[in-house]
C-alpha cells in the first residue's frame, strides 16, 4: 500500500502497526536487523520537518503524519525548518523524535536544532545527496513500523564547539555537526593560520584555508581535500589543510578531548564558515577556538553498525550529484 493511503488506515493495537503492502522499488535487503532489539522507547511524540523548497517534502511530512497518528503516536506536527517557532515547539512539547524529510543539508539544519535539546533526528532522504540519512521515501512501508516497535538504535555523533575570539573576547559562538573553516576571501591568494593544540603551537600553515572537522564531516569537505574517513563513533577532531602551499599539507587526528586553535595573519580578507553556512568575515589577529561539544547529536538507525562501510563504497562508486558511475 503506498505511503498516501495511510492516512485511511484504522487505528492499530498498541505496539502493532496497521498492515503495510510493500512498497514497489522498497528492499530490506541491504539491513540487517539481528542487532535490532525491540528495547528503545517507542516515540509517542514526533516532528515532521523539511525544508520549504524541497518539492513534494510538507506533502509527504502530512501523510506520514497521518500514518503515526493512525498508528497510536499520540502527537505529531508538520513543520519547515526555516519556521522560527519550530524550536520553541519541539522544547514546549517535549517531543521524543525528529523526522528529516530532505538531503544532508536537511540533516545539518534538523541537527543543530536538535541536539542541543536531545531530541533524535531520523533522515528520510529527499535530495541529491543523504549520506546522513537513514531511509528512502519509498522504504517507509518496511520500516516505520520497527520504529513504532522500539527496533532501533541510537548512533551518537560527536559536535564541535566553536568561538571567533577577536583581542580576547568572543563575539559568537556554535554548534558544529561537521566542520569549522577558516580560509581566504574573495583575493585568490592564501592566507597564513597559526594552529595550536591545547594552548602549544602545532604548525603555521600558508593555504587557502584550514578546516577543524568531526568525524561526521571527515566524509565531507575534509574528504574532498583528501583527508582520511573517520568512523563516525570517534570523538576526535581531524584538522586539515586547504591547497596548502610550501606547509605541512598532512591531516592530523587530535586525542580525544583536545581542541585546537586557528589564528589568522593576513593583509587582506579572511572568512570562517560553520558547516556551510554564510561566511563570517575575520580580521588579522582573530581566531577560532575549536573544542569538543558539551552535547552530542543522536540519529535513529535500523542498520547494523556496518552500514557507515556499504555506504562508502556506494558513493564512492556513483556520485550522488552527478549519478555518473565510474
Amino acid at each position: 500500500m503506498p505511503l498516501l493511503a495511510w492516512c485511511c488506515l484504522e487505528p492499530a493495537p498498541a505496539r502493532k502497526t496497521a498492515p503495510l503492502l510493500h512498497s514497489p522499488g522498497g528492499s530490506e535487503s541491504d539491513y540487517n536487523y539481528s542487532n535490532m532489539a525491540e528495547n528503545l522507547p517507542i516515540p509517542k511524540r514526533i516532528a515532521i520537518a523539511a525544508y520549504a523548497s524541497i518539492q513534494g517534502g510538507m506533502e509527504k511530512a502530512a501523510e506520514i503524519a497521518k500514518y503515526l497518528t493512525a498508528n497510536g503516536v499520540e502527537k505529531t506536527i508538520v513543520s519547515t525548518l526555516e519556521d522560527p517557532a519550530l524550536v520553541g515547539r519541539l522544547q514546549a512539547d517535549a517531543f521524543d523524535l525528529l523526522m528529516a524529510l530532505g538531503g544532508d543539508g536537511t540533516m545539518l539544519h534538523a541537527g543543530s536544532i536538535c541536539a542541543p535539546l536531545g531530541i533524535p533526528v531520523l533522515g528520510i532522504k529527499m535530495g541529491q545527496v543523504g549520506f546522513l540519512t537513514e531511509i528512502q521515501m519509498h522504504q517507509c512501508d518496511n520500516l516505520l513500523p520497527l520504529l513504532l516497535k522500539g527496533a532501533y538504535r541510537l548512533e551518537e555523533r560527536m559536535l564541535l564547539r566553536a568561538q571567533h575570539v577577536r583581542d580576547g573576547k568572543i563575539l559568537d559562538s556554535w554548534h558544529v555537526i561537521n566542520e569549522v573553516v577558516v580560509c581566504r576571501g574573495q583575493f585568490v591568494r592564501p592566507i597564513q593560520i597559526q594552529a595550536a593544540v591545547d594552548g602549544y603551537p602545532l604548525a603555521r600553515y600558508v593555504a587557502d584555508g584550514l578546516i577543524a572537522s568531526t568525524p561526521t564531516g571527515s566524509t565531507a569537505y575534509a574528504l574532498a581535500v583528501n583527508g582520511p574517513i573517520m568512523p563516525p563513533e570517534l570523538r576526535n577532531i581531524l584538522i586539515i589543510p586547504v591547497a596548502p602551499h610550501l606547509s605541512i599539507n598532512r591531516a592530523i587526528i587530535l586525542s580525544e578531548g583536545s581542541g585546537v586553535t586557528m589564528t589568522v595573519h593576513t593583509t587582506h580578507e579572511a572568512v570562517m564558515s560553520v558547516d556551510g553556512q554564510p561566511s563570517i568575515p575575520m580580521l588579522d589577529g582573530d581566531a577560532v577556538e575549536v573544542s569538543s561539544n558539551d552535547f552530542s547529536l543522536h540519529f535513529v538507525r535500523f542498520q547494523d553498525p556496518g552500514y557507515f562501510y556499504r555506504n562508502i563504497t556506494m558513493y564512492m562508486e556513483q556520485s550522488p550529484i552527478t549519478g555518473n558511475r565510474q
